[in-house]
């Protein structure tokens, strides 16, 4: 990245860097000053200067022809810690405690990721994204809220993957830099939009049949690309999360019948049938002897 210098650094604690710094040829001739994150730095004088980094001491370093001019030029100093890259910037999340989490809703090409930064770290951003697939670059956009962004592949959705996605993202907070990685196929981060119309569509006085239609955010045709229900009955004003259920199947069908008088609350959510990847939200009813609300 242009303007950018990462001093990779084994140890941070009492090391010290002496970085050579050029303001650019068109100013060796001319009066130069310099400014650190926007202080001026008496001492530094010249087109050309050496600073020396300190520890985590690094910042953007503008060059002047007086101090109140405009920046002609400025190079930003960051620290990386390596090998271990030790990771204070974001905090892991989920089950996998991955820091990076990226979904989709079909085979599309497009996908968005989301990250969380830890809250003594809330001023970090993000300053470069690096994405590809088979060395063919993967376009993504972060949001700006600089805890998000979305990719769009140019992807046949019939196509079998035989690479995977690689993502690089590199955060900065003060001077310090860190990477952070992760690799999938779309197949592992696919995640259907809940099932759709979900209705009641016989009832008498000891069952109820339901019925629903694939996400309309899926895609097509069905056959080929086939979902797997999971249905659940709980208690009435009980929750679809909930582990005490009465009933739980599942189906590759859009119909379920239910054998229950009493009140409950009918869930149903969707899964890739071909990958097993990750469930959609629930869709519920809620029934009772007389009405329903889906």
């Amino acid at each position: 990245m242009d303007n950018v210098v990462v001093l990779r650094v084994p140890d941070i604690y009492g090391s010290r860097v002496t970085v050579p710094i050029s303001c650019g040829e068109a100013f060796r001739d001319e009066p130069v000053t310099w400014k650190r994150d926007g202080v001026f730095q008496p001492a530094l004088q010249g087109n050309d200067i050496h600073v020396t980094v300190r520890e985590w001491d690094g910042g953007d370093f503008s060059c002047h022809q007086s101090p109140e001019g405009p920046a002609l030029n400025h190079t930003l100093l960051l620290v990386q810690l390596e090998p271990d890259n030790r990771t204070a910037i974001l905090q892991p999340r989920g089950a996998d405690r991955d820091y990076i989490h990226c979904s989709t809703p079909n085979y599309r090409g497009s996908f968005h990721c989301h990250w969380s930064k830890h809250h003594h770290r809330s001023g970090a951003s993000v300053l470069m994204v690096k994405s590809h697939r088979n060395q063919e670059p993967v376009p993504c956009v972060v949001e700006p809220s600089g805890s998000e962004m979305c990719c769009e592949e140019n992807n046949c959705p019939y196509k079998e993957e035989q690479h995977r996605i690689s993502l690089t993202l590199y955060m900065k907070s003060a001077s310090r830099l860190e990477a952070y990685t992760k690799a999938f196929y779309l197949r592992d981060i696919v995640t259907p939009g809940p099932p759709t119309n979900l209705h009641i569509i016989t009832r008498s006085e000891t069952s109820r049949a339901f019925g629903w239609n694939y996400p309309e955010s899926w895609d097509k045709p069905c056959s080929y690309f086939s979902l797997l229900f999971q249905v659940k009955v709980v208690r009435s004003g009980g929750t679809c999360h909930s582990e005490e259920y009465v009933l739980e199947d599942a189906t590759s069908q859009m119909v379920y019948v239910v054998n229950r008088a009493k009140k409950y609350v009918f869930c149903v959510r969707a899964q890739d049938k071909h990958t097993g990847g990750p469930w959609s939200e629930w869709s519920q009813c809620d029934v009772t002897r007389d009405r329903f609300i889906c």
